[in-house]
């Protein structure tokens, strides 16, 4: 999960949520965007990830959507409450090859069984945006740094115990980590380098 928003409702939060998604990927090409059937996300996509083209005129360049860029919209189709069905249909660009949101289901599963503030009835409250973005940083970062993830594990040979396979967090299976971090290990970790004067 890159980016993320809490508010009334989605219409409000999607512009917050693909700008922040463009501005920490950098800009990558080849973002693909995958939602329901709202009009909202099509809008705010093709007015963000435009950038200028230089014509070789005089004055600002115009802004031209990128051509890398998809959203496929995953529409589900229910009769008495219950899905019979679903409709892809790509809205920018090239289809997604997996149009269906289910790893963003399952993260968001995720996040209500560990953090008590998003369960119902609860007193655990996040008062502040300041304490849910912490919350929801602290879920995520132990959700790919510290638990290993069963699909994920390699086989290696030669490992202690006659074990078969390495086990491996999202971090290390994209190569941002060598190991499984460990709580003591990231509550002593200095952040941020701070140079002495």
């Amino acid at each position: 999960m890159v980016a993320w928003a809490f508010g009334a409702t989605e219409d409000e939060l999607a512009p917050e949520v693909v700008r922040l998604t463009r501005q920490r990927t950098r800009a990558q090409a080849g973002v693909p965007w995958v939602s329901d059937g709202r009009k909202v996300y099509r809008r705010v996509i093709c007015q963000v990830y435009r950038d200028p083209q230089p014509t070789g005129k005089r004055g600002r360049p115009p802004l031209v959507l990128r051509e890398d860029v998809r959203l496929t919209q995953a529409v589900k189709r229910r009769v008495g409450g219950r899905v019979v069905g679903v409709a892809v249909r790509p809205v920018v660009g090239e289809p997604v090859a997996c149009p269906y949101c289910v790893h963003a289901e399952r993260l968001n599963g995720v996040l209500r069984d560990r953090l008590n503030a998003l369960t119902r009835k609860t007193h655990a409250f996040a008062k502040k945006p300041t304490s849910w973005e912490a919350l929801v940083r602290l879920c995520l970062f132990e959700h790919n740094w510290m638990r290993p993830h069963r699909a994920l594990r390699e086989r290696v040979g030669g490992l202690p115990g006659g074990r078969r396979y390495r086990p491996r967090t999202p971090a290390m299976a994209i190569g941002l980590a060598d190991h499984v971090w460990s709580w003591e290990e990231f509550l002593s970790f200095r952040h941020y380098q701070y140079k002495r004067e």
